[in-house]
């Protein structure tokens, strides 16, 4: 993300939208503004701080080929469909594999619903890491986010995820304009997505959607937005239907255990080596530890037709574990310290809610307790509440770190 982006997120003043990769410009924006939304008291040295960080600790997640069979027991599916296993939520069911230009990482979202990995191309650029200073200096990246390449010579640029539903969740109906195909013997769908993915605006022949049944009545989708209308064709993306095979469950494991949850409150999908939802496929090589999101009531497991975050206002009432290298924030490291500000402290007089930092005793992690959004209704003493209840595990070492669906309740 450029410096301009991380400007526009903190003062809330976005330019018009354009086509080009301006939508994945904005997709950014909203993940940068859920975790960070009334930061602007900050000041401008923290902003510079994230915009030249360059690339931090990458998370140690490979794009092997995916080859273990599915586990004894599984449940059997249709004819010509793989068997796959129906943990409870929380866990990875697949790793990385790769579809011919197309490489599907191992995933690092999952939810009560589905599970979520990125999507990187040998043609693109992916836009999914903050940028190095010299690459922020380059002439036209600040306007286009490595832009179509005319400006740089560079590759155009790509935000892709594969999200895997769990059984019943993914109902195709709800994709507007879809077209049914078969694929590989399999029930799929394709369709072109809207400017920002944004169900109000116009589709746009960069943004695709390519779904198809994985298994019975559980469906996988990959969403496309690149700023090359051509690439990747939905022939391409087709190609990720035979690679997805099933791998032994594996618990999702996040940094942290809560102590304290307020009533009502359930935990709706965390982020390992990543901050949840989409906001953390939109930094997923930002060097971030995990988090989780909690909602009020629980959101449905069905019906579902994108990611719960896939829209801005998608997560009504709840909140969010943030837990990052202190180089992810824009606010200046306050060793030990604890602050808490509303919402309205950053200078956005609609938002509700709030949120609260706690620096580790050096200052180089910090954990945020967020309840900023619209219809967020945690008062401030909740969320300090929440923070101060959180045990961090030591976040560069992974054994002891502990399984989401044990981790996020007290």
């Amino acid at each position: 993300m450029q410096l301009r982006d991380l400007v526009d997120t903190v003062t809330g003043d976005e330019p018009p939208m354009a086509r080009t990769v301006d939508d994945i410009i904005a997709l950014g924006r909203r993940a940068e503004r859920r975790r960070r939304a009334g930061f602007a008291s900050a000041g401008a040295a923290g902003l510079v701080a994230v915009a030249v960080a360059g690339v931090l600790v990458l998370p140690t997640l490979s794009a092997g080929r995916n080859t273990t069979p599915a586990p004894a027991g599984a449940a059997t599916s249709a004819p010509g469909l793989a068997a796959w296993p129906d943990p409870e939520p929380f866990h990875f069911t697949f790793t990385g594999y790769d579809a011919g230009t197309l490489h599907v990482q191992a995933p690092i979202v999952a939810s009560t619903a589905y599970q979520i990995a990125s999507v990187y191309s040998d043609g693109h650029d992916s836009n999914d890491r903050p940028v190095s200073a010299e690459e922020a200096e380059a002439p036209g990246v600040g306007t286009e986010m490595h832009g179509k390449g005319a400006a740089t010579g560079g590759k155009p640029s790509l935000w892709a995820y594969l999200t895997v539903y769990r059984p019943g969740a993914f109902d195709p109906t709800g994709i507007r304009g879809g077209t049914s195909v078969t694929v590989a013997g399999r029930k799929a769908l394709r369709a072109t997505l809207p400017v920002g993915l944004d169900p109000r605006n116009e589709p746009d022949a960069g943004n695709k959607l390519f779904a198809w049944e994985y298994t019975d009545n559980a469906w996988a989708a990959v969403t496309s937005v690149s700023s090359d209308e051509a690439t990747p064709s939905f022939e391409d993306l087709s190609g990720l239907v035979e690679g997805l095979k099933p791998s032994t469950p594996k618990p999702a494991l996040v940094p942290f255990t809560v102590g304290y949850v307020p009533a009502g409150y359930t935990p709706l999908q965390i982020g390992s080596h990543a901050m949840p939802g989409l906001s953390g496929i939109a930094a997923a090589r930002a060097g971030d530890y995990g988090g989780a999101t909690y909602t009020k009531p629980a959101a449905p497991t069905s019906g579902l037709s994108a990611p719960y975050d896939s829209t801005e206002d998608g997560i009504a009432d709840g909140f969010h574990i943030f837990i990052t290298p202190n180089t992810s924030s824009n606010q200046s490291s306050e060793p030990g310290a604890t602050r808490c500000h509303k919402a309205s402290d950053g200078g956005d007089r609609n938002a509700d809610g709030g949120f609260c930092n706690i620096w580790n005793a050096d200052g180089t992690v910090v954990l945020q307790i967020s309840s900023v959004g619209r219809g967020n209704r945690l008062p401030q003493a909740e969320l300090e509440k929440i923070a101060r209840g959180i045990t961090v595990a030591d976040v560069r070492n992974e054994s002891t770190w502990t399984p989401a669906a044990k981790a996020l309740r007290p």
